[in-house]
C-alpha cells in the first residue's frame, strides 16, 4: 500500500513564488513590457517567401503526379511487395474504384498545387 499515491492534498504551494507575493500584500505582477527587439517584428525577406512557395508548388506537383500514375503501374502496383504478402489487401487494391479514388486523391494535391500557383501570382 506504499507504492499508491496519496489522496490528501498537501499543504506546500504549487509555486512558492506566487505564495509569498500573495502573503506579503503585493498586487500581483503586471505584464512585463514589450522589449525594443519585440516591438518591430522582423520580416521575412521576399525571396525566400518565393523559394518556400516554389519548393510547396514543385513537391505537391511531384506528389500528385506520383499518385495519379502509381495504381495504374502494373510494376509498382500490380507486383507490390505489400499486396504479395497480404493478399486480402492486394484483392482490395486491385478493384478499379480503390484505383480511381487514389488517383482522384493525386488529382486534388496537383489542384492545390495549380491553386497555391495561380494565388501566389496575384500577390
Amino acid at each position: 500500500m506504499s507504492q499508491q499515491p496519496e489522496m490528501i492534498a498537501s499543504s506546500t504551494p504549487a509555486n512558492p513564488a506566487t505564495d509569498r507575493r500573495q502573503s506579503d500584500g503585493d498586487a500581483p505582477a503586471s505584464a512585463p513590457e514589450p522589449s525594443r527587439i519585440d516591438s518591430h517584428p522582423q520580416r521575412i525577406p521576399s525571396w525566400l517567401i518565393r523559394a518556400e512557395l516554389f519548393l510547396r508548388v514543385l513537391v505537391r506537383l511531384y506528389i500528385g503526379l506520383a499518385i495519379c500514375y502509381a495504381p495504374w503501374s502494373s510494376l509498382f502496383w500490380d507486383q507490390n511487395p505489400l499486396f504479395l504478402q497480404f493478399p486480402t489487401l492486394g484483392i482490395y487494391a486491385a478493384n478499379g474504384a480503390v484505383r480511381g479514388i487514389i488517383s482522384g486523391l493525386g488529382l486534388l494535391n496537383l489542384w492545390i498545387a495549380f491553386q497555391d500557383a495561380v494565388r501566389s501570382r496575384g500577390k
